[in-house]
């Protein structure tokens, strides 16, 4: 028996497609795979799309004529013709930038069209700086640091901020447990720069990371737990991220668990799992436990909660509160507390499992990643406890995972976001 190769890129198109719906296709799967696998000769192309060589020759040159690909090489010193060089895609012909938004500051991240970055700042914000002051400060920023990282211009902003963003609008919906200038920042972005502009939830920025460049590269369903100031989540099925009727798919802070004195109400979600696992709550426990750094270091009264990752009450406008709860995680996973620190990450684990048993009882998604400040710092040691405690509350199967982007998971996604939609239009072929 004759064995054949099977195919794992895109299908070629078959006999019915036109002259131009063929071109598309076949220069959509030569840009894919120049961006998945870097520079590449024309063999090479021919090769992994299984086109015929006048077909690979006449893509190269629509694409180098329109200024998406260009010679960067060639594949050795001792060979010549065509198929020795090298292309790869011109990733200065155009600049993104993710934005993170936070109460209490902005992160930039600015890069080229394949996203790699080549420039960051960030920028403080205090509790009483006026909403219009921010507002013009952040767009500076953004400007400046664009220019400094060599873009003229920027094709594409996506800005990842806690709260609900309307699916039927795009705009982010109020709510007096943010700050006003989150959503000015966004609307003025948009009508100086006069470029297309994202917003999307903060939690399902990080769960694009994760898929896309972290620890669910392998899963095509999967619920991101975002554990930080606030609690949060994400839901990707089948490969899509879900955001729900309302834009409130994951909204778990306001989940009704065991363990609370209260219910959550419209307006606060105290009382529901934010109660267990938000910052202030994982300050507390680790203070019981013996953590030095937590004694009077989160101040916080409560949180937005609004599937995000910002505190907003007490003294917590800093975004101490979800650095002091890294770092008592941290802490526990030190040489130095034993048994302390052993009891602390049980207890810790017990909370998580909590939120995690009811989503998982809902969406049976297979795989949880815990992402956020906490998620993160707990690494292995925390998401193993988690699952074996999943393991025993559960028929279900799930696996659990610690986040793995490193830095900003948030900037990450939206990077991705923005980079995907301006290879959207700039990779479309010419009318």
């Amino acid at each position: 028996m004759t064995a054949t190769r099977a195919h794992t890129g895109p299908t070629p198109p078959g006999p019915t497609a036109s002259p131009r719906t063929a071109r598309v296709i076949n220069d959509r799967l030569a840009l894919g795979l120049l961006q998945s696998e870097g520079p590449l000769t024309a063999a090479q192309l021919k090769s992994l799309t299984g086109l015929s060589r006048p077909s690979v020759a006449d893509l190269v040159e629509r694409l180098q004529d329109s200024g998406l690909i260009q010679v960067v090489g060639t594949s050795g010193e001792d060979r010549r013709g065509p198929n020795a060089r090298l292309y790869a895609i011109v990733a200065d012909r155009a600049y993104i930038a993710g934005v993170d938004v936070r109460t209490y500051g902005i992160g930039i991240t600015v890069a080229d069209l394949l996203g790699r970055t080549v420039g960051s700042a960030a920028m403080p914000v205090g509790p009483s700086d006026a909403p219009d002051q921010v507002t013009r400060r952040g767009i500076a920023l953004l400007e400046r640091t664009a220019r400094q990282a060599g873009a003229k211009s920027l094709h594409t902003v996506a800005f990842g901020a806690p709260g609900l963003v309307d699916p039927a609008t795009g705009q982010l919906r109020a709510t007096g447990a943010l700050p006003a200038w989150h959503g000015d920042l966004v609307t003025e972005v948009r009508g100086r720069l006069g470029i297309p502009v994202l917003l999307e939830n903060e939690c399902n920025l990080a769960a694009i990371a994760e898929q896309r460049a972290g620890a669910a590269r392998d899963q095509h369903t999967f619920v991101l737990l975002w554990l930080g100031a606030g609690v949060g989540a994400a839901v990707v099925l089948d490969g899509q991220l879900r955001r729900g009727a309302s834009g409130g798919t994951g909204e778990i802070g306001f989940l009704p668990v065991p363990g609370t004195p209260r219910l959550p109400s419209v307006s606060d979600c105290d009382g529901g799992f934010h109660s267990l696992a938000g910052s202030a709550a994982v300050c507390a426990l680790a203070r019981q436990h013996g953590f030095p750094g937590a004694d009077g270091a989160d101040g916080i009264n409560g949180t937005d909660g609004i599937n995000g990752t910002d505190g907003t009450g007490g003294a917590d406008n800093t975004g101490d509160g979800a650095a002091t709860a890294e770092a008592a995680v941290r802490w526990a996973r030190g040489p130095g507390p034993g048994e302390r620190s052993e009891a602390f990450l049980d207890a810790l684990a017990d909370r998580i499992a909590i939120g995690a048993a009811a989503v998982c009882a809902v969406l049976d998604p297979g795989c949880v990643v815990l992402a956020g400040e906490v998620g993160r710092a707990g690494g292995e040691a925390l998401a193993g406890r988690v699952a074996d405690r999943l393991s025993l509350m559960s028929p279900l199967s799930t696996d659990v995972r610690a986040g793995t982007v490193a830095g900003s998971a948030v900037l990450r996604g939206a990077v991705l976001s923005a980079m995907d939609a301006a290879q959207e239009v700039l990779f479309a072929p010419a009318p």
